[in-house]
C-alpha cells in the first residue's frame, strides 16, 4: 500500500526546523558571557535566575522540536539512501532524547541553588556529577548522530547536488561539536559555530517545507497558538 501522507506533517516537521535551530542559538545567545562549566552556571543562576531560566528553557525547547526537523530531512534521504536515513534519524534522536535528560538535571540543579544557597548547590553538582545514569548509553549519539546524517545528506543530495548543498551538508555536520552534559552553557566559539552550522542546513530546509503547499486554515493555526499557553497553564495543575 502507497502512503500518500507523512506523520507528524508538513507543518510541525518545517516549524520544527525552521525554530529548532534558531531556539537553540536564543537560548544560547541569553546565556552568553557566562563561564561555560557548572559552578559558573549555578553563580549566573544565582544571580539572575529569571534569564537564566529563559535561557535553558529556550535550549530545551529547540532540542525538542529538531525532532521533527529531522524527520523530514531523514525521509529526503531514505529516497535514494534508506540505510542511511535509518542510521542516522535514529542516532540523531536518541541524541536529543540524551539532551532532554540533560536539561532536566540542569533543571534541578538550579532549583538547589533556590533551596540550599550557591555554595551548597555547587558542592551537590560536584559531588554528584559523574553519577551512573542510563542516558550515558546515548553520549556517543549526541556526537556521532549529525555527522552521520550528514553524510547521508550528502550521498542523497537532499540539500541539492550544488556547491551549497555541500555547505549544508558540512555545516549540518558541525552540530556534533555542541558540547553535551548537565549545565552546560555552550557560548563558547566553537558552539556557536556548530548552532549555526545547524541553523545553515535546516532553516532553508523548514521555509521550503512551509511555502510548498497551501496555508493552514485560520482556526487551525489559532487553536494551535492557544494550545501553548493552555498547554503550559494545565501543566502547572499536573
Amino acid at each position: 500500500m502507497t502512503m500518500t501522507r507523512t506523520i507528524p506533517g508538513r507543518w510541525v516537521e518545517g516549524a520544527g526546523a525552521v525554530l529548532g535551530p534558531l531556539l537553540l542559538l536564543a537560548g544560547v545567545l541569553t546565556r552568553i558571557g557566562e563561564d561555560d562549566f557548572f559552578p559558573g552556571q549555578l553563580a549566573a543562576y544565582a544571580t539572575d535566575p529569571g534569564r537564566m531560566a529563559v535561557s535553558y528553557g529556550l535550549f530545551a525547547a529547540g532540542v525538542v522540536l529538531l525532532w521533527p526537523a529531522t524527520t523530514a530531512l531523514a525521509r529526503l534521504i531514505s529516497v535514494t539512501h534508506p540505510g542511511w536515513a535509518r542510521w542516522g534519524v535514529t542516532l540523531v534522536v536518541l541524541g536529543l532524547f540524551g539532551r532532554i535528560f540533560h536539561a532536566g538535571v540542569s533543571h534541578l540543579a538550579f532549583q538547589l541553588v533556590d533551596e540550599l544557597g550557591l555554595k551548597e548547590a555547587q558542592r551537590v553538582v560536584t559531588d554528584t556529577y559523574g553519577a551512573f545514569h542510563a542516558f550515558k548509553a546515548v553520549n556517543i549519539c549526541i556526537m556521532a548522530g549529525w555527522i552521520v546524517l550528514a553524510i547521508g545528506a550528502y550521498r542523497s543530495r537532499a540539500f541539492g547536488p550544488h556547491a551549497l548543498g555541500v555547505v549544508r551538508c558540512v555545516a549540518l555536520a558541525l552540530g556534533h561539536a555542541l558540547p553535551l552534559g548537565v549545565l552546560k552553557g555552550s557560548s563558547d566559539p566553537i558552539s556557536l559555530v556548530a548552532l549555526a552550522g545547524l541553523a545553515v542546513a535546516l532553516v532553508p530546509l523548514g521555509v521550503g517545507m512551509l511555502k510548498d503547499g497551501p496555508a493552514p486554515r485560520w482556526w487551525a493555526a489559532a487553536l494551535t497558538i492557544a494550545l501553548i499557553p493552555g498547554a503550559y497553564v494545565l501543566g502547572m495543575y499536573g
